[in-house]
């Protein structure tokens, strides 16, 4: 195994005044519906921010007031050259709070410290075959405590930390290789309570592909798209559904589990194949494994490159064919506008991916559909990890406990 890090941008002192995420009172309800505005919009001056949240302009003094003494907003320089007085742009404080996400997967686990306005600020990366629980959950403490400490004076505005992990970390154990006892270990751990026990932050828990999808739903193309299937190639390859600008997670938190989708019709005592079965990078390593190749290059730069292209291209072949599978069948229950297709490989063998999906939808029969766009995604492998941390602050400071961060007020 073998660890990476970067390192944090900047510290200063404060403290940040407690917010609870349930039942907030009027003033807290419109704090965050003006740190809404913000985010949205970038920096405003205040009449701005009045006409876009449709509150008093006395409202809206007392309301900027207080978000500066709380660090959580800071002025900018005055614009001149207007008609009328000078204005002076309110943006959010990079400081005024943090959140972690944490993404545990089968190849490797992430750690993200991430600021207010949602900017990386740091990262850790551990890289495994496949993650041993009693080498794993100590590098996460010691991870998270790490993280913590970088900040220093401002360990004090950390609101959270979000996981994002598969809810069957030892599913499909055969393939994998793994040993029935191994598997039992991981379904059998509450890795959010092993989690909360390491730290005082409140910890929230989402599955990881649901996690990718909200990533990108508030810093990607949910910004455009209103509904859309997201497809999140991986180790396994995983989903989630994006309805009317709102994360969908079904009744078990797990919409969107694209991976059992099957690609057969069951006949007599035959299983029908899985989409996991061709469209995972799991099966581009074992690619690779058999022509005695690095199996870690699935994940970077190399898999485009020689010796690995070969391969790489007769893999594109049999995944974009099941993905195109996967986007009929969820245009057929869902009528999208769009399905987004991300992943934990490179950006060249992302857009060969997404060509070749485009070119085996053409010959299915979309009679009775109307044809979804296919697109790619914009947040790419560190998805998992940055829709973990978005969590935290989403609890904190959105104005509605439904609405992710990229609905207008």
């Amino acid at each position: 195994m073998k660890t990476r890090s970067t390192a944090l941008a900047s510290e200063s002192p404060a403290l940040l005044r407690p917010r609870g995420s349930n039942h907030v009172g009027m003033r807290q309800f419109n704090e965050r519906v003006v740190l809404q505005a913000i985010r949205l919009n970038g920096s405003l001056p205040k009449a701005d921010i009045a006409r876009l949240t449709r509150l008093t302009a006395q409202t809206i003094g007392l309301i900027t007031t207080r978000l500066q003494e709380d660090a959580l907003v800071i002025k900018h320089e005055r614009v001149r050259g207007r008609i009328g007085q000078p204005s002076v742009p309110l943006a959010l404080n990079p400081d005024g709070a943090f959140s972690m996400g944490i993404k545990i997967g089968r190849r490797s686990a992430e750690w993200l410290l991430v600021d207010f306005t949602g900017r990386v600020r740091q990262r850790k990366t551990l890289d495994y075959a496949f993650p041993d629980a009693s080498t794993l959950l100590p590098a996460i403490a010691q991870n998270m405590n790490d993280l913590r400490d970088s900040l220093g004076a401002l360990s004090a505005r950390l609101v959270g930390v979000g996981v994002a992990a598969p809810f069957q970390m030892g599913g499909w154990h055969k393939m994998l290789g793994l040993s029935e006892a191994k598997s039992n270990e991981w379904n059998q751990i509450d890795l959010a309570a092993q989690v909360q026990a390491m730290t005082d932050a409140p910890v929230s828990f989402v599955k990881d592909t649901s996690a990718a999808c909200v990533a990108e739903l508030v810093s990607g193309r949910g910004r455009d798209l209103k509904s859309f299937l997201y497809l999140f190639v991986d180790t396994f390859v995983g989903g989630g559904l994006v309805i009317n600008s709102h994360l969908h997670v079904g009744v078990h938190g797990n919409a969107g589990a694209v991976a059992s989708l099957p690609l057969t019709l069951a006949e007599g005592s035959t299983t029908p194949m899985q989409l996991l079965s061709h469209a995972s990078l799991w099966e581009l390593e074992q690619r690779f494994i058999a022509q005695g190749l690095d199996p870690s290059a699935a994940y970077d730069e190399r898999a485009v490159s020689t010796p690995f292209e070969r391969e790489t291209r007769a893999w594109v072949a049999t995944a974009a064919n099941a993905l195109a599978h996967c986007v009929v069948s969820g245009t057929a229950f869902l009528d999208i506008e769009a399905v987004v297709i991300d992943g934990s490989f490179c950006r060249a063998l992302l857009s060969r991916l997404i060509a070749q999906t485009n070119e085996a939808l053409q010959r299915y029969n979309w009679e009775g559909l109307w044809h979804a766009t296919v697109v790619a995604g914009s947040v790419g492998p560190d998805a998992g990890a940055l829709g973990g941390a978005l969590l935290p602050l989403h609890a904190n400071f959105a104005p509605d406990q439904d609405l992710f961060l990229k609905v207008g007020v």
